[in-house]
């Protein structure tokens, strides 16, 4: 059964477009790691200012071992690429939750 780990990261409000574009740089980055099964960067389209990284893992032992990787670490770190400056972090605060998956629906998938 999957398991889902969402990064809820607040980011000052002109922050998003920037937290957004740093995604996009990395985006496949995590693809190929054994047992990830996909992502998600969800905005805010209220008042918020909390965006959602949602991933979703094929077990707890896939994510962790993720999380111990050389590629984690590269994706998370400040430092600029190619001689670049050092980035500043965008969000303000982050907290990881975690959930397994327990019920659900596919939704209707096929296209008229």
């Amino acid at each position: 059964m999957s398991i889902v780990k969402i990064n809820a990261i607040t980011v000052p409000a002109d922050s998003g477009d920037e937290l957004a574009k740093r995604f996009a740089a990395r985006a496949g980055a995590v693809d190929n790691q054994d047992g990830f099964e996909g992502f998600e960067l969800l905005q805010p389209t209220d008042e918020r200012n909390t965006w959602l990284v949602i991933t979703r893992w094929r077990d707890e032992e896939s994510f962790e071992a993720w999380k111990s990787s050389k590629a984690f670490g590269h994706g998370h770190s400040q430092e600029g690429g190619e001689g670049a400056p050092a980035q500043k972090p965008v969000g303000m605060s982050a907290e990881l939750w975690s959930y397994k998956v327990s019920g659900g629906s596919a939704g209707n998938t096929a296209s008229a």
